[in-house]
């Protein structure tokens, strides 16, 4: 089965991005020749889980920022939803979480970048998320799109991790216990 890692950025107040799926708070941040490992965890995931929000976000980048597939679980676009540049990197399912590892398997994907509140937080309660490296950014933001959810059930974690930047970010990074795998 593939397994889901989650690599996110966290304000302190627990936002991933603002209502609007806006990140400019995060592109504020002076983290000039710090490595936070961002290039080693791509290096290790097959591709990337996003939702349609986070999608539609990352298209006003500009540029196309991965070079891996993406798989964007949404049950309203279609793939005239996908500007053609990106068509061939793209793909939307409707399955739930459950499903797109299944398919993913089926493909020989290993290791999967899940990524997007909402979808984290749907890959947790169904016990698919392996590890989680949170960076915990130096801002309050005081509303947004939360990492974290309501749970069905406590999801009890493994200190892997801890390193603070110069920055002013800490990053932390969790297993999720073995007996919690069993959604």
């Amino acid at each position: 089965m593939t397994t889901g890692h989650v690599f996110m950025a966290m304000s302190i107040d627990g936002f991933v991005a603002r209502q609007d799926h806006r990140l400019d708070w995060l592109m504020k941040q002076k983290t000039e020749g710090e490595d936070h490992g961002y290039d080693e965890f791509m290096a290790s995931v097959d591709g990337l889980i996003m939702g349609s929000g986070s999608f539609r976000n990352v298209l006003t980048f500009g540029d196309w920022p991965y070079r891996k597939p993406v798989i964007v679980m949404s049950r309203s676009l279609t793939t005239g939803d996908i500007p053609l540049d990106v068509r061939d990197k793209v793909s939307i399912t409707p399955l739930d979480p459950g499903g797109v590892m299944a398919s993913l398997a089926k493909k020989g994907w290993r290791r999967a970048y899940v990524d997007g509140g909402l979808v984290v937080q749907s890959f947790l309660r169904a016990g698919l998320v392996g590890d989680m490296t949170i960076t915990l950014i130096p801002i309050l933001i005081g509303s947004g799109r939360r990492l974290f959810g309501q749970l069905d059930r406590d999801i009890d974690l493994e200190l892997l991790a801890s390193k603070s930047f110069p920055s002013g970010l800490v990053q932390t990074r969790y297993r999720i216990r073995q007996e919690q795998q069993q959604g």
